[in-house]
């Protein structure tokens, strides 16, 4: 028997059942993981409340998570019990004590990367690998808006930018949380709730904007993000955190300075093994020479998972969480 976080309906934070289940023999080129942490993404709530579909119910959701291989499915060649792994992906199930994995899913850990680090940093830093290298290239100089700063993807963001040598505009919530994405590297902060973000923004550029908007937000952030980009500007969505975006005319694109947009995913970044483990093997070197640093700002029990998504939904936390399967 092991531990899984399930759901069997879906809703709010309470539908996060802990139970024990049995777990069966790891199938053909999958292996048992037996996990030491699993991390916590805002993408867990849109799986749990259905904006993103799930395949069945009940399900453990999560998609991320860290630890060592205890047994080997049939045909399973690059890995060895006792490897320690990490992966970013699906299937869904990461909210488990233990789990079987797909091995061409996973990515061996640095020595000096501990497990509860990697679940800490794999799905938000893969995220930002692709969206400053690959979705939109940021070059030396180049200013750039990053909506919720202070956030897990934020905070990596924040460091990664800085040390390509981009000038990084935040949003942020509180003061607190200003302090909190100028320590990591945001060189200005903009209160989303008290300022007008698209105004601020061309304060800061000097009416020119910016050549790309990082917004993991959605709906609450739609019109400051278009109304802070320059000309043939680049509107990377890759969130929903205020919920999504609903409707919305092609023709303010062109209206607006012949603008792009794109609404990137994970999944798409990391198709082929050879996609995963290059993006993972630039975060690692990324964390590695310190030029990004990963903290764990929150730390719960796996059979607090409901509370974890209750402080997460109402911005309670910052930078990274993870979910402590022995915890």
């Amino acid at each position: 028997m092991t531990l899984s976080v399930r759901i069997h309906d879906h809703g709010g934070p309470d539908v996060l059942k802990p139970e024990d289940i049995d777990l069966p023999d790891p199938g053909a080129g999958e292996v048992r993981l037996r996990q030491d942490a699993v991390g916590l993404n805002y993408i867990d709530v849109y799986h749990r409340t259905g904006l993103y579909p799930v395949p069945q119910l009940p399900t453990p959701i999560g998609l991320e998570g860290a630890g060592v291989v205890a047994a080997l499915g049939d045909g399973v060649s690059e890995l060895r019990v006792g490897d320690r792994v990490a992966y970013a992906s699906p299937p869904l199930g990461a909210y488990q004590a233990e789990r079987n994995m797909p091995a061409d899913r996973l990515v061996r850990l640095p020595e000096s990367i501990d497990t509860q680090q990697a679940a800490a940093m794999m799905l938000q830093g893969i995220t930002v690998e692709y969206l400053v290298r690959r979705t939109f290239a940021v070059k030396k100089g180049m200013t750039v808006l990053l909506h919720a700063a202070a956030g897990g993807v934020g905070l990596i963001a924040c460091q990664w930018l800085n040390a390509i040598g981009a000038t990084v505009i935040g949003t942020v919530g509180s003061e607190a949380k200003a302090e909190l994405a100028k320590a990591h590297g945001c060189h200005h902060t903009i209160l989303y709730n008290s300022e007008d973000v698209a105004e601020r923004v061309k304060e800061i550029t000097h009416g020119a904007g910016v050549p790309v908007v990082y917004d993991g937000v959605g709906a609450a952030t739609w019109e400051a993000s278009l109304s802070s980009l320059a000309r043939r500007g680049v509107l990377v969505s890759f969130g929903n955190a205020s919920g999504a975006v609903t409707e919305f005319n092609p023709g303010q694109l062109a209206k607006r300075g012949s603008l792009f947009l794109t609404r990137p995913t994970l999944m798409d970044y990391t198709v082929s093994r050879k996609e995963l483990t290059e993006s993972a093997n630039a975060l690692f070197e990324k964390v590695l020479d310190g030029a990004v640093k990963i903290e764990v700002n929150q730390t719960y029990a796996l059979k607090d998972a409901a509370q974890a998504h209750k402080d997460l939904e109402a911005r309670k936390t910052t930078g990274s969480t993870v979910l402590l399967p022995d915890g």
